[in-house]
């Protein structure tokens, strides 16, 4: 038997997607109306949780209401709160000296983190942990940051699809992927922005690949594309027809090795999460 297939968008609250996914009603449900056509989503909104010193967590209200929105069987794809990811805070210049991050791979937040989502537990997919490019200022080396990284995910609740996203391109190495697999932890492929094409990346490592892959389609030119779109996000703007033939033969490599895999789509990728998933789709089904 082949492996498991997800296939959904980043995030769901868009106007523009009536009449691709969502009814014409004055006030929609989305996520209810969502649920309905898709079997998975990735909330990215709590991962902007870092604000200052301050730390934003999800609130209960919101919570609830995810839960009640969905049918059995639908699940939640998570991106940590970047409280989490951030080594540091956020300069304000270029020329302003980074002050440490003190809740930098908390498990006590981490914990908090998770308790909060208390109600949506039956319905929780991938975990994500999103860490941006990692310059010698924010991480001495890989080896640290899989020291780091280590600690902090050895201590976490092993009931849950722990996964890691790294932004720093080489550091998708062979260690690496021996650290995840050693670690219990899974691979975040990321199609987008700098980083290099899946496929490659697959191609290099696919034998330590571990029981879950998640593949988030973004595009490489954000702001560009929102001003093709006027952030209308109902076509398909900057069609990307290679990169999906080749994210397809990625998806069926990983089915027939019996791997677990997630696809999120993000509206940036080609101009419209829905359509894209149905150009992916296609290629994947024949």
């Amino acid at each position: 038997m082949d492996g498991t297939l997800h296939i959904g968008t980043c995030s769901w609250k868009y106007d523009s997607w009536r009449g691709l996914v969502y009814s014409d009603a004055p006030h929609p449900d989305y996520l209810a109306e969502y649920a309905q056509k898709y079997d998975c989503v990735e909330i990215d909104q709590w991962f902007w949780s870092l604000f200052g010193p301050k730390v934003v967590l999800p609130h209960p209200k919101t919570v609830a209401e995810y839960a009640a929105a969905i049918p059995e069987g639908f699940r939640f794809g998570v991106k940590m709160p970047n409280a989490l990811t951030l080594t540091h805070f956020r300069p304000k210049t270029k020329t302003d000296t980074l002050v440490a991050n003190p809740h930098f791979l908390s498990i006590e937040l981490a914990r908090t983190f998770m308790d909060q989502l208390t109600p949506l537990k039956p319905y929780l997919g991938p975990i994500m942990f999103q860490f941006e490019y990692l310059n010698r200022g924010k991480m001495p080396s890989q080896a640290a940051f899989h020291e780091r990284l280590g600690t902090f995910t050895s201590q976490l609740p092993p009931e849950y699809c722990w996964c890691v996203e790294s932004r720093n391109p080489n550091w998708l190495n062979g260690p690496y992927f021996t650290f995840l697999r050693d670690q219990g932890l899974n691979h975040v492929f990321e199609q987008g922005y700098y980083m290099p094409p899946v496929i490659d990346i697959y191609r290099r490592h696919e034998d330590l690949l571990t029981e879950t892959s998640v593949i988030r389609l973004h595009g490489p030119n954000r702001a560009g594309i929102e001003e093709q779109t006027n952030k209308e996000w109902n076509r398909i703007a900057d069609p990307h027809d290679a990169d999906l033939d080749a994210l397809a033969d990625v998806v069926k490599s990983l089915k027939k090795r019996k791997r677990n895999v997630w696809v999120f789509a993000n509206n940036h990728f080609e101009g419209s999460a829905p359509l894209t998933i149905e150009r992916l789709r296609h290629r994947i089904t024949g």
